[in-house]
């Protein structure tokens, strides 16, 4: 007697259980591991007091809004008053941070008017105070 030989089975589908499984278990052993490597050296931090600082910011901000408006602080001068007054804040603190906000539809030379009145007040720790790109 002959025997019949059987043809292999044809598989219409793929089964990708296992893949997955393997898979997330992949991802959970690099997020396990990711966490692992990032913790540091362990420090013993010091504790925030509950009082709040009454000590005033010393860095002083000039904004400059579209229409050209200046504003030291939040107090709004004029180009004179700024110059007199960081004339001021500079006499007490020869260190005085300055940082600049400027709208972006301003005009230039506003901007440049402040920058050589903080020139010529020997004002060196100046900033320009920019948006965050979002990408």
């Amino acid at each position: 007697m002959s025997r019949k030989r059987s043809r292999p089975r044809v598989y219409d589908d793929l089964n990708v259980t296992p893949l997955m499984d393997l898979a997330w278990t992949l991802l959970i052993v690099f997020i396990i591991m990711a966490t692992a490597t990032v913790q540091g050296i362990a420090v013993d931090l010091p504790k925030a007091s509950d009082v709040p600082s009454l000590a005033k910011p010393r860095t002083r901000a000039i904004t400059i809004t579209a229409d050209g408006r200046l504003f030291l602080d939040s107090t709004r001068v004029t180009l004179a008053d700024l110059e007199q007054r960081l004339r001021d804040y500079r006499a007490a603190d020869p260190a005085l941070p300055v940082v600049i906000k400027g709208d972006a539809a301003l005009r230039y030379d506003t901007v440049i008017e402040v920058l050589d009145l903080v020139k010529r007040l020997k004002i060196t720790s100046l900033g320009l105070v920019t948006a965050r790109l979002v990408k």
